[in-house]
């Protein structure tokens, strides 16, 4: 084989290799995004129950310490309830900044590749 015809089959290769990877890639991307969503919903379920967890042991110790009816359980456990939506709140503004930053950022890349920058 001359060399012209070894770069032309090479560059044939190159194409189907990069059409394959395109056909690939939304697919790829799509579990990437399914993983992340059921990442971000988990540790917000977690930030819910942890926050209770925690009221309800201080309150339940408090009441053991004190002899007192479980009034500061049933307290505490509310104020941990009340913490862990904040907390929970927290991280979802969080996240809704970091994705219309990513939104925004595409968005910049799209103009600019429609302009031929």
């Amino acid at each position: 084989m001359t060399e012209p015809e070894q770069s032309e089959r090479l560059a044939q290769l190159e194409a189907k290799i990069n059409a394959l990877k395109a056909r690939e890639a939304p697919q790829k991307r799509h579990q990437d995004e399914h993983y992340s969503q059921a990442h971000l919903a988990w540790r917000m379920v977690l930030e819910l129950v942890v926050g209770l967890l925690i009221g309800f042991g201080i309150g339940m110790g408090l009441d053991s310490l004190l002899g007192t009816l479980p009034i500061f359980l049933m307290l505490f456990t509310l104020l941990g309830l009340a913490a862990g939506i904040k907390t929970m709140m927290r991280s979802a503004q969080e996240i809704q900044k970091e994705q219309m930053a990513a939104a925004n950022k595409t968005g910049a890349e799209d103009k600019r590749a429609e302009n031929g920058d």
